[in-house]
């Protein structure tokens, strides 16, 4: 026979999610994972329902904005291939004058706020201007599109090492760097988050820097989304390969097994 819960059983329930809500007068960076609400983190989720101002990233899909309370401003602050709706510096000034007026702020961001998402740049704003804030991590693409296809990055007979990179840099430019390339490792399963349209080229340099040309690699659009489109191919193959729109994700090494 069930117990009926206690009225201190509710009591501390009521706290909890009291201390879930936002708070007036902070900022929070959020992760919205890859596209999916059900890839939200219960926290994320919990800000939605409470924040009084909501600054997504481009990529946060409308049915996750759904969950935003009916009172909830929304000022989408996206930027994509280089050309912003907004800029970082306008972008700081959203988030510090929007808690110096006593609202809770969400900068909601694609997949994980620290992994690709600018976070240092805002911590560091946040900071300066002495504004209370928190970070909640999100489930970052690479891990939802690994789940997804039933694929380990990692494997003891494979991959002893994960790197995660970007081929898009500051001024917009699509290139590898010296920084990530040359004496690749070989028992490392390489990621790739935003690789420009150029495969041919990325290939090349891949190739170039000692990763097997026939190594597997695994393109992914719009992950975790209705529009989603998984190409299954090997480093040099995917040059040929109709990959669809962005955002795209590359999964490259020995430990990517899809069947």
């Amino acid at each position: 026979m069930s117990q009926v819960p206690s009225a201190s059983t509710f009591a501390v329930a009521s706290r909890k999610k009291a201390a879930l809500a936002a708070q007036s007068g902070h900022v929070y960076l959020a992760g919205a994972g890859p596209g999916d609400p059900d890839y939200l983190t219960l926290r994320t989720a919990h800000l939605l329902g409470t924040a009084d101002l909501i600054l997504p990233d481009d990529l946060v899909s409308d049915e996750i904005l759904a969950l935003a309370h009916e009172g909830a401003e929304i000022i989408p602050v996206g930027k994509r291939c280089g050309q912003p709706r907004i800029t970082q510096a306008e972008i700081h000034v959203l988030m510090i004058e929007g808690a110096q007026a006593g609202k809770s702020v969400l900068r909601l961001k694609s997949g994980d706020p620290l992994i690709f998402g600018r976070a240092g740049e805002e911590i560091q704003a946040l900071r300066g201007a002495g504004i209370p804030f928190e970070i909640v991590p999100g489930i970052t693409t690479a891990f939802a599109v690994a789940a997804a296809l039933q694929t380990p990055l990692t494997d003891r007979g494979a991959a002893s090492k994960l790197i995660l990179a970007t081929a898009h840099h500051a001024a917009g430019k699509v290139q590898l760097t010296p920084k990530w390339t040359g004496a690749f490792p070989p028992d490392a399963t390489l990621v790739i988050y935003m690789p420009g349209r150029n495969f041919r080229a990325l290939a090349d340099d891949l190739i170039g820097s000692g990763i097997a040309a026939d190594t597997p690699c695994v393109a992914v659009s719009k992950a975790s989304t209705a529009a989603e489109h998984v190409h299954v191919a090997t480093l040099r193959s995917i040059e040929d390969a109709d990959i669809g729109p962005a955002p795209v994700i590359l999964l490259i090494g020995q430990a990517i097994k899809v069947r």
